[in-house]
């Protein structure tokens, strides 16, 4: 599976944004966007205006960075969601974003990144409704409660202990005495990243 090697924190100055990549890291003076707020490479600080293009292409790939998904995966997501007719499609596409494990398990606090998070998914700590799922993209429906194995207990809490985390999202409950996780409702748009400007995504793929 493709997946990228190189520094995050490049990622983040090439945004302009901080998309808090290398979890506890990001909220230290050590944050390379705190830092050098600018492009990486000879040219990061020479950029000029961008055209409407590229706000969009650079919005969608934040997006894309910032859950750790690929551009095949991503164009799944938008083509699904603009399927929908009940709910506006960018919202849809941030929605099953937010319903993949890999960020239930993030934004739960038990992981301090979505990375952290694929990976331990992916050697089999975490269970959906008592079964051990190892594919990160499962989409969560209300209800499926996350788990975690009496084996990986242990190391699950050790992760807490190191990264505390600084509360969940209200769309979700999360129980970490026990370690279960689960969506209570599907987020809404006010409960999502303000930061994020979902129409240029959906504008880039209408193109």
């Amino acid at each position: 599976m493709a997946r990228y090697t190189d520094s995050v924190c490049k990622l983040c100055r090439n945004e302009g944004d901080k998309l808090f990549l290398k979890g506890s890291r990001c909220y230290t003076t050590k944050c390379a966007i705190d830092r050098r707020r600018y492009g990486s490479g000879q040219h990061g600080q020479d950029r000029k205006k961008q055209t409407e293009y590229a706000l969009q292409l650079r919005e969608k790939q934040k997006v894309r960075r910032i859950y750790g998904v690929l551009e095949r995966q991503f164009a799944g997501y938008v083509d699904e969601a603009s399927r929908q007719k009940k709910v506006p499609t960018g919202l849809r596409i941030l929605q099953q974003l937010e319903q993949r494990l890999d960020n239930l398990v993030y934004r739960s606090g038990m992981v301090p990144s979505r990375a952290q998070a694929r990976q331990l998914i992916l050697h089999g700590h975490f269970t959906v409704n008592g079964k051990t799922v190892t594919t990160s993209s499962y989409q969560l429906k209300p209800g499926e409660v996350v788990s975690v194995p009496e084996k990986s207990r242990k190391l699950i809490k050790a992760l807490i202990e190191a990264n505390p985390t600084a509360g969940q999202p209200q769309w979700m409950t999360v129980d970490l005495d026990n370690l279960t996780a689960s969506i209570v409702n599907l987020p809404a748009r006010e409960d999502l990243d303000q930061s994020i400007k979902e129409a240029l995504i959906v504008e880039y793929y209408s193109r």
